[in-house]
């Protein structure tokens, strides 16, 4: 309660507010309510979170967590795509003798070039979308050449059974190799055209690849009892001086088969089995195909052996 002097009366009296006076008070009070409350949301929305908003922040770092976490898996599955690529290209398609004709994926792209925290959740779910759709190719790439590799592969087998690639006899004994050689009978310097492998009597011969047993025996005189196999592929093979053998013109052979046994009929000093390999017509040294049942260091022995210039039993 405000009071006034009144000089007419000389008495103080209750001063009375007029109503603009009443309206500015009212207006200040309200002012400074106000602005107080301004303060306390400001201070309010820097220091505290909602609990909207504190929903909001625990699931984008949830998010984060998830996207860092397929960010590895997508590298680590593009490791294991470009280690495939690298045996496709190097490996697989050298082996198989094909061409290198897939499409050649640009792995660049998949690299990363700045730290991952460096950037937002739009530039990471971006980031990995492109790694995803250059994977997505690469597997339909690769697919594609492992599906002709396979063809390839099947095709090679065949081949492959058809090749003499072991050796006709268990733990060879060679005493005579391919090359000029002296004739048993004749004494005289020739060209032998296959090995001379000896043993006892009744030894098992093996057929070293799949094929059919042939009648084609002709300028082979003096072989004695002699099987002679078609393989395919242009491979043939022949096995001469044989005791006796076990297997007629016609029948199908497989790798390993017994086709008959060790002898010495024919033109031959002793027993033994005078064994060639014959590709596209010509007569080639069987030694060589000796790379299936042969550890290195008993081929090198082998080949040893046969490389003497001795006398030949057939």
């Amino acid at each position: 309660m405000k009071y006034k002097f009144n000089q007419k009366s000389l008495s103080f009296e209750k001063a009375e507010k007029t109503f603009a006076q009443r309206m500015k008070v009212m207006l200040t009070h309200a002012g400074t309510a106000i602005a107080f409350a301004i303060i306390i949301l400001v201070i309010w929305n820097l220091f505290f979170d909602s609990p909207k908003e504190k929903r909001l922040k625990r699931e984008v770092a949830e998010y984060n967590v998830e996207i860092r976490s397929l960010e590895k898996r997508v590298d680590m599955l593009t490791q294991v795509v470009k280690g495939l690529d690298e045996k496709d290209r190097t490996l697989y398609r050298s082996i198989l003798e094909a061409n290198p004709e897939k499409e050649k994926i640009d792995f660049t792209l998949l690299e990363d070039n700045y730290p991952l925290k460096s950037i937002n959740q739009a530039e990471m779910i971006t980031k990995l979308q492109l790694k995803t759709d250059i994977l997505t190719l690469e597997v339909q790439n690769q697919l594609k050449s492992y599906q002709e590799l396979w063809k390839l592969a099947e095709k090679k087998d065949l081949i492959y059974k058809c090749i003499p690639a072991i050796s006709p006899v268990k733990n060879p004994t060679i005493v005579s190799g391919f090359g000029m050689r002296y004739h048993p009978i004749y004494k005289i310097l020739r060209r032998h055209t296959g090995i001379d492998i000896i043993g006892k009597k009744g030894t098992p011969i093996y057929a070293t690849a799949d094929g059919v047993v042939s009648s084609n025996l002709e300028g082979y005189s003096g072989y004695g009892i002699s099987v002679f196999i078609n393989h395919g592929n242009g491979y043939q093979t022949l096995y001469a001086h044989l005791s006796k053998k076990s297997v007629r013109i016609g029948q199908k052979i497989k790798r390993g088969e017994v086709i008959g046994y060790m002898g010495s009929t024919g033109l031959s000093s002793g027993t033994h089995l005078h064994y060639e390999v014959i590709k596209n017509g010509q007569k080639v040294n069987p030694i060589h195909y000796f790379f299936t049942d042969l550890t290195p260091e008993e081929y090198n022995t082998i080949l040893e052996q046969a490389s003497e210039i001795n006398q030949a039993m057939s």
